[in-house]
């Protein structure tokens, strides 16, 4: 497969029993281009200053070129570009401690985490520092409020502190666009505190290791200028939180891991220039969105299943997951988002979706090359496990066996699957996947009448809980 090519391949929803007819996706195909001309108009009323109708508001698409526009800027400025910035940040943060928390919530944290979990060696906080390139182990919270796992986090912090820079104890990366989410806001201020305890107050060193990741007004950037941070980078006002992984969200973290993000932003340049010019049938974007709303539409498809084959894609399919719920999950409309790893998961959720309500459209990711040359099964010293005809094979005819067979047998009985195929597990393709995730959700948003952006359910949650704390502190709300 060539290096520049995601491929989505529809043929199983097409030629299966319980799939849809091609011919119903080419009479769709006027709405997906017309969804698709929505998408950049959106983009278009930003870049020319403008502002969307009311009902249209908010208009995160800011999204959609980020990544050329980063880049642009990085190969105009160097050093002294955003990216370069960032490069520079994150060299600094890696070459003074061994370990950096990530703080924050929703798109804020799953973005990176995905990038983390796909990019990074699958045990990299369990490898020595060598092993790992001189980068550090990477943490993540504030995006639960879970007391055992916090306190256990403080305690592996203290107990490792400053490995690599006597008085450098760790690294704090809080990420939020407000800094008002209650959440992450009171992670940071737990954290903040014990790193300030760690360096022995000395703030010259406590401002060196926060690096916040913010948008340009807000409680988090209020702490960050008081602090004196050196490096405060930000979240555009145009991007929402889930839409912001190709932002300094993702990029920041991903720098002090040693990710080439650059590779990361090139593969989603080129995903957008697919989306804009190819025509449905061989535009990867607009074919998901059709089948996916075809099958929901004619079929009842109302669960989108991501079925991962890796476990260092679960975490692109979590993300996925909060992607879709927040963007489409609105007046009633929005299928449910569903991940599963195999062959995992085939011992448990696969007899549901084998036998279970025909509710489902599967989708499965596969990657073409592995990072690790694959090691044969071998013979074994007594064969009673009766396994030696195996032993010339490797655990990647395994896997390629057991994807062939789940989708015979799904197929069999009248449960449909898709393709998506990444080349490698490598930043050009990770970055053309994310692009192509968040490309297909705003078009579809557009396709269903429903707005991509924003999330008022969200919201509702927060006023809620952060009345009943107000409440039992007897202080007004703020």
């Amino acid at each position: 497969m060539d290096r520049s090519e995601l491929t989505y391949d529809p043929r199983g929803v097409f030629e299966a029993r319980g799939g849809v007819p091609v011919d119903m996706f080419r009479e769709l195909a006027p709405r997906l281009v017309e969804a698709r001309d929505r998408t950049l108009a959106d983009l278009a009323v930003l870049r020319a200053g403008g502002r969307a109708a009311e009902a249209d508001e908010p208009n995160d698409a800011g999204f959609i070129d980020l990544p050329e526009l980063l880049l642009e800027d990085y190969r105009q400025h160097g050093v002294d570009s955003e990216m370069g910035r960032i490069r520079a940040a994150g060299d600094r943060l890696a070459e003074l401690v061994d370990r950096v928390v990530v703080v924050g919530i929703g798109g804020s944290y799953m973005g990176t985490r995905a990038l983390f979990e796909s990019l990074c060696r699958p045990y990299h906080n369990e490898c020595s520092r060598d092993e790992r390139n001189g980068r550090p182990r990477v943490h993540f919270d504030g995006y639960n409020v879970d007391s055992d796992p916090f306190e256990d986090l403080v305690q592996l912090l203290d107990h490792h502190s400053g490995e690599v820079t006597p008085g450098c104890p760790w690294g704090l990366i809080p990420v939020s666009k407000s800094g008002g989410t209650l959440e992450p806001a009171i992670v940071f201020r737990m954290l903040l505190e014990r790193l300030d305890r760690a360096c022995l107050g000395d703030r010259d060193v406590l401002r060196s290791l926060v690096i916040p990741v913010t948008g340009r007004t807000g409680r988090l950037h209020e702490i960050a200028a008081a602090l004196g941070c050196p490096d405060i980078f930000p979240i555009p006002d145009d991007i929402g939180g889930r839409f912001s992984v190709l932002s300094a969200v993702g990029l920041l973290p991903a720098a002090v891991l040693g990710i080439d993000i650059v590779s990361l932003l090139d593969g989603a340049t080129e995903m957008v220039r697919k989306f804009k010019v190819l025509p449905p049938g061989r535009n990867p974007v607009l074919d998901y969105v059709g089948v996916g709303h075809l099958m929901e539409r004619e079929r009842g498809a109302r669960c989108r299943v991501l079925s991962v084959w890796g476990r260092q894609l679960e975490a692109v399919g979590y993300w996925y997951d909060q992607l879709l719920s927040e963007s489409l999950g609105k007046d009633g409309h929005g299928a449910t988002p569903i991940t599963v790893v195999n062959t995992r998961d085939l011992h448990s959720r696969g007899q549901q979706h084998q036998q279970g309500a025909r509710d489902k459209l599967i989708t499965n990711v596969t990657v073409g090359h592995v990072r690790y040359p694959a090691s044969p099964i071998g013979r074994s010293l007594t064969n009673l496990d009766q396994l030696d005809f195996l032993s010339e094979f490797r655990l990647t005819d395994v896997m390629d066996a057991a994807v062939l067979g789940t989708n015979r047998a799904y197929n069999g009985d009248g449960r449909p699957t898709a393709d998506l195929r990444l080349s490698a597990l490598d930043p050009y393709s990770v970055g053309q996947v994310l692009q192509f995730f968040m490309l297909a959700t705003v078009v579809e948003g557009r396709l269903i009448g429903v707005n991509p952006y924003g999330q008022p359910g969200v919201e509702a949650y927060k006023r809620e809980m952060n009345g009943i704390l107000h409440q039992k502190a007897g202080s007004p709300r703020a």
